[in-house]
Parts: C-alpha cells; structure tokens; sequence
C-alpha cells in the first residue's frame, strides 16, 4: 500500500482508511519525530507538528511502515521492548527498499 501512495494512486486519506488509522500532529520533544500505536483494532499515528513538512512525511512513511510490517500487533508485548531497535531498523529498510521502487 505504501508503494500505491508514493506513485500517487490512492492519497494520504485512502491508505489511513485502509488500515483503519487515525493521523494526529501533536506538540512532541524535539527529538521525537512521532510513532504508532494500536488498540482495539484501530492504528494511532502521531507525528510531532513541529517538524517540516519533509520530515512529517518521511515519519508518516516510518510510522505505515511498522503497520505493514505488522510489528504492532504482537501476541507477546512483554517481548516488544527487546525488538524495538530491530523494528526501527526494519521499518527505514523497508522504506528505502520501496523508494527504489517508485
């Protein structure tokens, strides 16, 4: 879905209906670009509105990019914290893997 949007054939609002998220732009630390969670069957994605309009975009592709990948929804979430520098590392590869695409 996420090579979909970056070709431009369906837009922001069509892949966040597709995976059933919500987008928010909140006041964040500066070193918190933004991240996602999910419960009860709906994606939470904020981003930190401070950013630019660059990086609000690159962080929106970071943040689909954890949803596609499905390392939100984990049977074990005792475990998720020793993943969580994989996921990360995950989440960029994927992304740049599919720029290479479009």
């Amino acid at each position: 879905m996420i090579t979909q949007l970056l070709k431009g054939v369906i837009g922001q609002e069509d892949i966040l209906r597709y995976y059933n998220a919500s987008l928010t732009y909140i006041d964040m630390p500066h070193a918190i670009r933004g991240c996602v969670h999910y419960y009860k069957g709906i994606y939470d994605i904020l981003i930190n509105k401070n950013l630019s309009y660059y990086k609000k975009k690159k962080t929106l592709l970071h943040e689909l990019a954890h949803i596609e990948l499905n390392q939100l929804c984990q049977s074990n979430k005792d475990l998720f914290a020793f993943f969580i520098d994989n996921y990360e590392d995950d989440a960029d590869k994927y992304i740049k893997e599919i720029m290479k695409e479009v």
